[in-house]
């Protein structure tokens, strides 16, 4: 049997919309991003409106990148005050943001409960792509990642890490759309499995972002019960495994999570992934001069 770490739940329920962020800042307020169309709906139906304007708003959020209600302009006046009054649509506070010569864009962001992520754009000839985290911290513990120094110090949710996405959208543009999205900033995907799931279907869902499910990759260190249930929702996503080591015994050194999994039954959940999906699977390797850059026996 595989072994789960210590801090992942090895419980996976189906997606669905969660109100972590609006508990953490104890206000009340309903976090737009942590809802998918039918339980947005929901809410506007319970505040007495009706439910088609939640499709409008989604619209406006994730086609045209708007988050100011006030600008939402097929909305009537009362509708936007009440937006305003009961719904947060962006919760993180720009912390730092950088802009390299190449067009790469990177932002800190931090999220209620002072959790604090980064989130990463990258240019490539007509190719936008977006690295986001699910994790504030990570407690994977690669010795050559300087996300996990500090530990784990919580889960994000599906709309926190949707919203690095329209962060990152923000700053390119609307004339410009985000046409790829990797799921390997700070954190482990899938020891965070309902939350990404929750932000794959958004950013994959005609009524979000409405990216093509083969734009999307997932990146994991290697958590083979996880990586099978990833394969059964048959999502069509890319899968990357950071491998970074040839043996279990290197593997151990490098990445301490490792002792939790071999490379083989790592391998063994990578076949059933594209026995499922038939999509390809791209393992990823740092190379450390003089530790894993060698051939071995």
């Amino acid at each position: 049997m595989n072994k789960q770490p210590n801090n992942t739940d090895p419980s996976t329920p189906a997606p669905q919309a969660t109100t972590t962020p609006a508990d953490q800042a104890g206000d009340g307020r309903t976090y737009l991003l942590d809802h998918n169309r039918d339980s947005l709906r929901l809410w506007f139906e319970e505040k007495g409106l009706k439910p088609f304007r939640a499709d409008q708003i989604l619209e406006w959020v994730y086609q045209k990148g708007v988050v100011d209600p006030e600008k939402m302009t097929n909305l009537s006046k009362d509708l936007r005050e009440t937006l305003k009054q009961n719904l947060d649509i962006f919760r993180s506070r720009l912390v730092r943001q950088s802009r390299a010569a190449d067009g790469v864009v990177k932002l800190l962001l931090e999220f209620p409960g002072g959790a604090q992520v980064e989130c990463v754009m990258i240019p490539e000839g007509p190719r936008r792509t977006a690295c986001l985290s699910t994790q504030a911290g990570c407690p994977v513990g690669c010795t050559f990642c300087a996300s996990g120094l500090g530990g784990l110090q919580r889960n994000l949710t599906g709309g926190e890490i949707v919203e690095q996405l329209l962060r990152l959208q923000a700053e390119i543009g609307p004339g410009i759309r985000m046409t790829h999205v990797v799921i390997m900033g700070m954190g482990e995907p899938l020891a965070n499995f309902d939350a990404t799931l929750e932000a794959v279907y958004t950013i994959n869902d005609k009524h979000g972002f409405g990216m093509g499910a083969r734009h999307i990759t997932v990146s994991t260190v290697g958590l083979p019960d996880r990586i099978r249930q990833l394969a059964d929702h048959n999502l069509q996503l890319n899968l990357a495994i950071s491998l970074h080591a040839p043996t279990d015994a290197l593997r151990r050194e490098l990445v301490p999570w490792a002792a939790n999994w071999s490379i083989q039954e790592i391998f063994e959940a990578a076949r059933y992934y594209f026995e499922i999906t038939g999509r390809e699977i791209t393992l990823e390797y740092v190379l450390l001069a003089g530790v894993n850059d060698h051939m071995t026996q």
